[in-house]
């Protein structure tokens, strides 16, 4: 078993592809069709696990929706808008469950507000891989081990006038997926990174269709940081550098009914895999080899089918959500990722609840069981945000 044990982590807790891949081409057979897909590979995918039941729901969505604790994951500008003074939540999923039964995603985050335009947050995340068996090239037993990843940050937003805010976070990342062993005479450890956040948020109430609307955009760039390696002079990967751009829509129908439209665009901003001969000269796309500014600059131009794939990178996330009294909600939503760069294709269904201070939301994944690894997969949150008559958002 070579370092390249992480490629199959990859494909196993973040989209179920199929691990074995022609590498050396840069591409992978779809395995249905004879399709060529060009997956794009990351260190640490599990931070692009949306842990937010409520969003989860919704099809994903997250960049634009209104402003809860949960804001930390999609889009740190927005909790400049969130009203209460302090409040912290608590997310879970058990992942993957169809493929291994004891992958799970825990979220610890919260927030408190410094005066009426600064709000500092900070957030926990832990991945569990499970129980896993190491082999090594001959199939020999080398032992077991729990690989783990975790991110930590803080989180800062501050608005500028009514309607705009800015927000920034900063994270420390913890992947230890090999436990030490050494494979091919190399030695391995816990991969280690620093990376940071930046977003926008813009909010304004209106009209829509003759009634009362709340329309909201934001923008998020994620995981802008150092390369991750897992031995000394080993491969160095890409974090998972995302682009979110987000929109959404409020309509506030009597005091008692409001419906949600929701839709984010999101790109990671890292190499695309170029194509190469049985040489490993690259026939098309470009040396993915490059520093971080490089690799995110070139992410709009560098897929070695050109703008037509540049377009396929594009995932898309769709959702509604309807509140009864603030207090009951149902939600609804649709994920699309092109099937040349991971498959997934979803429709997401949910619920939530409002009493007092608490908030309790759940999600459900409905895909295909026969092709899709995240299909039955269930999601919740438990919220938590206090009053404070004597803090207000200006």
């Amino acid at each position: 078993m070579k370092i390249k044990l992480y490629l199959y982590f990859v494909a196993i807790t973040f989209v179920g592809i199929n691990v074995q891949k022609a590498r050396a081409q840069g591409t992978t057979p779809d395995g249905r069709d004879g399709r060529q897909g060009n997956t794009i590979t990351t260190a640490v995918p599990f931070l692009l696990i949306n842990p937010d039941a409520r969003s989860g729901a919704m099809g994903e969505v997250g960049g634009a929706i209104s402003p809860d604790v949960n804001a930390t994951h999609f889009n740190p500008a927005k909790l400049a808008f969130v009203k209460d003074p302090y409040g912290f939540g608590l997310s879970y999923s058990p992942w993957l469950q169809r493929l291994v039964p004891d992958i799970n995603l825990a979220y610890l985050n919260g927030f408190y507000r410094i005066d009426d335009r600064n709000v500092l947050g900070s957030s926990l995340r832990y991945f569990s891989l499970g129980n896993i068996q190491f082999v090594d090239v001959n199939q020999v037993a080398q032992g077991e081990a729990n690989p783990n990843e975790l991110a930590f940050d803080v989180s800062y937003a501050r608005t500028f006038g009514e309607n705009f805010s800015l927000g920034t976070a900063i994270r420390y990342i913890y992947s230890n997926l090999t436990a030490g062993q050494t494979f091919s005479d190399q030695q391995t450890q816990p991969g280690t990174a620093f990376a940071a956040d930046v977003s926008a948020f813009y909010t304004k109430d209106g009209e829509l269709f003759g009634k009362k609307a709340t329309n909201s955009f934001g923008l998020d760039i994620s995981n802008i940081g150092t390369k991750m390696s897992y031995s000394d002079g080993g491969p160095r990967y890409f974090l998972p550098t995302n682009l979110r751009i987000g929109g959404s829509s409020t309509i506030h129908a009597d005091d008692y009914n409001d419906f949600s439209f929701s839709l984010d665009l999101n790109k990671l901003l890292v190499p695309t895999d170029p194509i190469r001969d049985i040489d490993g000269t690259i026939i098309a796309g470009k040396d993915p080899n490059r520093s971080v500014p490089a690799g995110i600059f070139g992410s709009f131009s560098d897929a070695p089918g050109g703008s037509k794939e540049e377009l396929q990178e594009v995932s898309i996330s769709t959702g509604l959500e309807y509140w009864y009294n603030q207090q009951f909600a149902i939600r609804a939503g649709y994920f699309y990722e092109n099937p040349n760069k991971g498959n997934r294709q979803y429709i997401t269904l949910g619920l939530g609840l409002k009493y007092n201070i608490v908030n309790l939301d759940f999600s459900y994944i409905l895909a295909n069981q026969q092709t899709s690894p995240l299909a039955n997969t269930l999601r919740f949150s438990l919220l938590f945000n206090f009053a404070d008559a004597s803090k207000v958002v200006r």
